[in-house]
């Protein structure tokens, strides 16, 4: 079988487990992927997407997250109110944590793309079937980074 007949195969089954689970972020986002395949040009739209695709979601979520800042729903006495329980301070520390593994899973995602496979379909179990949000994949490679490094099975090439 072709790659690209494989490719559109692979969208299709991921499509129909989106269905199953109907799940519609899941749903719309291979809906996208496959108009813009159809396109004559998708090899560049793609290898933008591919290569910026994460940082311009990490924007929009960025931007999200300071729309009750922006409107005023959120303001310093809520921030100084994080710090006055346990809770605030994981919270704090977390957001650090998940920064730190986001940062080392890019990093491994680059050094060992053969893994965002594993990574992207882990994802959709955990989106389909349990679900969960697909916001997890750079997260997850930070995760697995972290056991790969305890275990020492880095891949070559990675810090």
């Amino acid at each position: 079988m072709s790659a690209q007949w494989e490719s559109w195969l692979f969208l299709a089954a991921i499509l129909a487990v989106a269905l199953f689970g109907k799940n519609r972020s899941l749903i719309i986002a291979v809906l996208v992927v496959a108009a813009v395949k159809l396109l004559p040009f998708s090899d560049k739209i793609f290898a933008t997407v591919g290569a910026q695709g994460i940082n311009w979601g990490v924007t929009v979520i960025s931007v999200a997250i300071l729309v009750p800042i922006a409107t005023g729903k959120i303001g310093f006495a809520e921030l100084l109110n994080a710090f006055k329980s346990p809770a605030g301070y994981i919270a704090v520390g977390c957001g650090i944590l998940v920064a730190i593994l986001s940062a080392k899973g890019v990093g491994l995602l680059a050094a060992s793309p053969e893994m965002t496979v594993a990574l992207v379909f882990g994802t959709i179990l955990g989106v389909v079937f349990l679900k969960g949000i697909a916001a997890g994949p750079v997260i997850a490679a930070g995760i697995t980074y972290t056991i790969l490094t305890v275990l020492h099975q880095l891949p070559a090439g990675i810090k």
